[in-house]
């Protein structure tokens, strides 16, 4: 993520080639596997292949709100946008495969499914094996904290301050986030699902629980009888560069015309911020979270 030139910057929270989506040709070249990705050969054609067959098979994380099942049906942000989008492309189903969220870029790779569709954070370490959309959304960090906020956290560098503890999403960046903050190593206990990080919580096993802002306030009114409450959300600043967390769907980086034809109808959707709220907004996102127009993920590739 890097520093938002307008407004937001944001990392999620969900790119290019370890930079190399800023050198299109060479995206543009890579129709076969890469040596020890174990990716299929033949994305150059994989639109091509998911027209004719009619779907595309999408890896989710089970993370509310951005892909998750409710009732048995495929919810959420990332599965909502990737549906229309999709249609529109001529691909009118989505064939989903839920996988723990460290899993899905392993996954992918392995062919086991053609998109992530999960809300991913657009990272320079992520964008080193993988090739992102275009930003979906923008949402910056928060900490969810028991009620009252016994210990008067409001950001990581007040964890790291008063020596809290902190759980994070496995393989989320919210990890590397505390990290920067001065939280030490010790302090910082991964989770698999955001319920076992409001469960570890309320349990007395971390003291706060780092998450993009609108997770938590899912996680908090799916939970309402729970005694935690959700703090202002803030910008983690790395190096001197805030992270914002954007998000996006993830391809393999031979998938060029699959992710161009994608950035192309994501671009209607976030160009028309009443279509984006009315597609999504039961999810909790906003005008607030549509991505500018200058955010790029070449630049956020770029770190």
């Amino acid at each position: 993520m890097t520093t938002l030139p307008s407004r937001r910057h944001l990392l999620t929270r969900g790119a290019l080639l370890g930079g190399a989506l800023a050198v299109h040709g060479l995206l543009t070249a890579c129709s076969r596997t890469e040596a020890g990705t174990g990716g299929p050969a033949g994305d150059a054609d994989l639109l091509a292949r998911l027209r004719k067959q009619g779907h595309v098979r999408v890896g989710f994380a089970g993370e509310a709100p951005y892909g998750f099942q409710d009732g048995g049906e495929l919810a959420g942000e990332a599965p909502t946008l990737h549906r229309e989008i999709f249609t529109a492309l001529g691909i009118p189903e989505l064939r989903p495969t839920l996988t723990e969220f460290g899993a899905l870029i392993p996954g992918l790779l392995a062919g086991r499914f053609d998109v992530v569709s999960a809300g991913m954070a657009i990272t320079p370490e992520r964008c080193a094996k993988v090739a992102f959309s275009e930003p979906e959304f923008v949402s910056p960090t928060a900490l969810m904290v028991r009620g009252g906020n016994p210990e008067g956290l409001s950001d990581l560098a007040s964890c790291a301050e008063k020596k809290a503890r902190v759980g994070v999403l496995t393989a989320a960046v919210e990890g590397g986030y505390a990290k920067a903050a001065g939280v030490p190593d010790g302090s910082v206990v991964a989770v698999g699902k955001q319920q076992d990080g409001l469960d570890a919580l309320l349990a007395g096993r971390i003291d706060a629980f780092a998450l993009t802002g609108i997770s938590l306030r899912w996680l908090a009114r799916t939970n309402g009888s729970a005694a935690v409450e959700v703090l202002e959300p803030f910008v983690p600043v790395i190096d001197g560069v805030k992270r914002y967390s954007p998000g996006g769907a993830v391809f393999r980086t031979g998938a060029v015309s699959l992710r161009e034809a994608f950035d192309e109808e994501l671009a209607r959707i976030t160009g028309d911020p009443a279509r984006y709220v009315e597609l999504i907004g039961k999810y909790g996102f906003t005008e607030r979270e549509v991505p500018p127009r200058t955010l790029r993920t070449a630049e956020l590739c770029a770190g």
